[in-house]
């Protein structure tokens, strides 16, 4: 990034004032970069989102992804030690161990200084307003504002929901140690910080919200505004804060500010009934600016899809509950018919499958030697994905008819003009929902592939509001909106988010005979600090694994035969 240093570069007339050699200092002593005008602000805000992406390590988390050098229940192993891209940092990531091995993208390191970096630019921004408004010029800068407010709280999110146990509510998570909250340009060369805790990051986050939220204007980046904040995606982002810190009328409301118009079916992706004739062009579809579906697209550096597929891979049972997995209207089916001719696997089908919508785009910088930049565009927040966060938020709520409503309305996104040949096995209401996921018997699967799972949220976070607890009478509404969500938000990364704020617990088969369950409680379910970061003298997380887990847990406080591509 050519910005990785603007954190330390003040602005025009804040350079410390030295003795003498008044012509010189009336000239910046580099290339150093002022910002002086509302245009400025505007193009320095191009910089104001990381480049880093957390899916492979959050992916590598989860239960989305299996190690094929274990054995299946039957004893089937495979002798996979992953492509050229494999790294040790993802044998770590797969067993919850800190990740050592590596600051390149995809690790810790790379994520903690991307982030850190966008919120930077997005003070550097902010300071830059803050003086054009002294000089009477504030109506000029009000729209580059809320997107800095928003981009900023929108990083510390993310960083708090890696580098932090997940948010307990509001008291008990003053607890929970936080990470910092930059609010400011930095000044100094070798800043110490304190942790704070959690409850802290997450009233400033608020407060970025509510301060920005209503600033944020459609206009300002006419040539590319899915790739910033927009009205639609800062609200996308505000309801699935509002989603983890469980206040679900705040979740609730700004998720269908976000939507618009209600979350119908025909507003969201058209991509399910395309076909194509080469992974790019799908990929590309599904990414596609122009679809209604895509509210906001992030520009990633990540080599995430050269390391899964062979050694770590959606196999077993992560396929059968991702990419090839049942569902209450599609029962007689091997995968949803959405996904046909959209999943890929590298080497063998038996290593298990590649989902083609999310593949890297490759920017050769010399072609002849084969070498260049490997590219990852998320769609970081899309409709589908706010109309999940709505259903669950009304769920809890006891808004049965208007969560069946959002959830049906996900459904039947997935069916429409998809083949006369591919038809729901029913229309999905909540007779259907209830009887699908209690599965008696478990004659789908759903248990032993993970789709249904103990959910210990309210052991997790104490809800805002006392009614809003999980119950027997939303148990099977809550397990077919974490369903839903795991198979829109495949390699993303989310449902490790899920994992963590439902208290979710899940095991890891490792090699040979190697096998480690992450309970409840456990405080592997954050990462640690990245040890560049923690020779620096920052406070370490406490990652100690616990023996046992289950209900009676507590929370510690401290602490995818086609080829695919061309390319290497």
């Amino acid at each position: 990034m050519q910005l990785k240093n603007l954190k330390y570069i003040p602005l025009a007339g804040i350079l410390v004032a030295l003795t003498g050699c008044d012509d010189f200092l009336d000239h910046t002593p580099d290339n150093r970069v002022t910002i002086s005008t509302p245009t400025q602000v505007t193009q320095l805000l191009v910089n104001a989102y990381s480049d880093g992406n957390h899916a492979t390590i959050c992916e590598l988390s989860s239960d989305n992804i299996v190690d094929n050098t274990s054995p299946d229940e039957n004893g089937v192993r495979y002798n996979l030690s992953g492509n050229s891209n494999y790294a040790p940092a993802d044998d770590e990531a797969f067993a919850w161990e800190e990740i050592k091995s590596g600051i390149q993208q995809d690790t810790p390191s790379h994520i903690w200084a991307g982030a850190y970096h966008a919120i930077a630019v997005c003070n550097y921004a902010l300071q830059a307003i803050e003086q054009l408004e002294a000089q009477g010029r504030g109506s000029e800068v009000t729209a580059q504002k809320g997107e800095a407010l928003v981009s900023r709280a929108y990083h510390h999110f993310i960083l708090a929901n890696l580098f932090c146990l997940p948010y307990a509510g509001a008291e008990a998570s003053k607890s929970i140690p936080g990470i910092p909250y930059m609010i400011d340009v930095e000044k100094e060369l070798k800043p110490q910080y304190d942790r704070g805790n959690l409850a802290d990051v997450y009233d400033r986050i608020e407060q970025d919200l509510v301060e920005g939220l209503p600033l944020v204007n459609d206009n300002l980046h006419p040539l590319a505004p899915k790739y910033h904040f927009t009205i639609a995606s800062a609200h996308a982002f505000a309801a699935r804060f509002y989603l983890f810190a469980r206040k679900y009328d705040l979740a609730e409301k700004h998720a269908t500010i976000a939507l618009g118009d209600a979350g119908a079916p025909s507003s969201m992706r058209n991509f399910w009934t395309k076909t194509f004739t080469t992974s790019d062009a799908l990929t590309q579809a599904y990414i596609d600016p122009s679809d209604p579906g895509n509210l906001m697209l992030v520009a990633t550096s990540s080599i995430y899809y050269r390391v899964v597929g062979l050694k770590y891979a959606h196999n077993r049972e992560a396929k059968n509950a991702t990419t090839h997995s049942v569902g209450p209207t599609w029962t007689k089916y091997n995968f949803h018919p959405c996904m046909s001719g959209k999943l890929y696997y590298r080497g063998q089908s038996e290593y298990g499958s590649l989902y083609a919508p999310m593949f890297e785009f490759f920017e050769y910088t010399d072609k002849i030697a084969g070498i260049g930049y490997v590219h990852h565009i998320r769609p970081e927040f899309t409709k589908e994905e706010v109309l999940l966060t709505r259903a669950e938020a009304r769920i809890y709520m006891r808004k049965i008819t208007e969560a069946v409503a959002d959830l049906s309305a996900w459904d039947v996104s997935r069916w429409t003009n998809l083949p006369v040949s591919d038809k729901p096995d029913c229309e999905l209401t909540l007779e259907v929902i209830n009887k699908f996921y209690a599965d008696e018997g478990d004659t789908h699967g759903l248990r032993k592939n993970g789709i249904v799972s103990p959910i210990n949220i309210d052991q997790v976070c104490t809800p805002a509001n006392a009614s809003w607890n999980y119950g027997d009478d939303i148990q099977h509404l809550v397990e077919c909106v974490l369903h839903f969500r795991r198979l829109e938000r495949i390699d993303m990364g989310d449902r490790w988010f899920d994992i963590r704020r439902n208290g979710i617990e899940i095991t890891h088969k490792i090699g040979r005979s190697r096998v480690e369950h992450l309970p409840l409680g456990d405080t592997r379910r954050a990462f640690q600090i990245p040890a560049d970061v923690l020779s620096a003298g920052f406070p370490e997380n406490n990652r100690i694994p616990v023996s046992s887990g289950g209900a009676d847990a507590t929370l510690s406080t401290e602490s995818y035969k086609k080829p695919i591509s061309a390319r290497p």
